[in-house]
């Protein structure tokens, strides 16, 4: 009876994350949305048609997005593809009270201590955005084309480690997702497994 039960809770789950991900396919429009960033301003996806979007899950508690911003990984990213016009996106979906949860102001904090650059930093408290797209991890990277296509979904890179020295010769998913689409050429890999801490919904 145990086995049967834990088998039905196991079934259950996986039927939840493929509904949670069933709005965000690749090839398919990226779900829309409308967030409040940390400064109290209303963002909408739809705002940004016309040019290539980076969604970021984040969580600043979480050792695997630590592993991306004490090596400066995640900030040169930022900054590298935002020069190139790039809308990068920060998302934290923690709800109130769970790790990673903060204000727009501790969050402004966070950002200027640690030296990010994203375009907008938007705060998801209730996981509506966060469910929207089935994010599983932080990190976990969303590319959309200029038409509002999703091109990619998954990892930013293929070593699941919190271990900084992993950074260097890791193939970095986002960045070759990217540099193929703005080429105007086919994105290769355009799904991997996220890999982090569980988003805390």
């Amino acid at each position: 009876m145990i086995r049967m039960a834990a088998l039905a809770c196991l079934l259950f789950l996986l039927g939840t994350t493929d509904r949670a991900n069933a709005a965000a396919i690749v090839g398919k429009p990226a779900p829309s949305f409308d967030l409040t960033d940390v400064n109290g301003e209303h963002v909408k996806l739809a705002s940004f048609k016309g040019k290539f979007v980076v969604l970021e899950w984040t969580n600043f508690q979480c050792p695997f997005v630590g592993k991306h911003y004490g090596s400066g990984n995640m900030q040169s990213l930022q900054k590298q593809y935002t020069e190139k016009g790039v809308v990068w996106i920060s998302i934290c979906s923690s709800a109130p009270g769970k790790q990673g949860s903060m204000t727009g102001e501790e969050a402004n904090e966070l950002i200027e201590a640690k030296g990010a650059a994203p375009s907008r930093f938007l705060l998801d408290p209730k996981g509506i955005v966060g469910h929207k797209y089935g994010a599983k991890t932080t990190p976990h990277m969303f590319v959309i084309d200029p038409k509002g296509v999703l091109l990619y979904n998954g990892a930013i890179d293929n070593r699941p480690s919190t271990k900084q020295d992993d950074v260097v010769g890791a193939t970095n998913y986002l960045s070759a997702a990217l540099e193929s689409a703005m080429a105007g050429k086919k994105v290769e890999i355009a799904a991997t497994q996220p890999y982090g801490c569980g988003v805390k919904y």
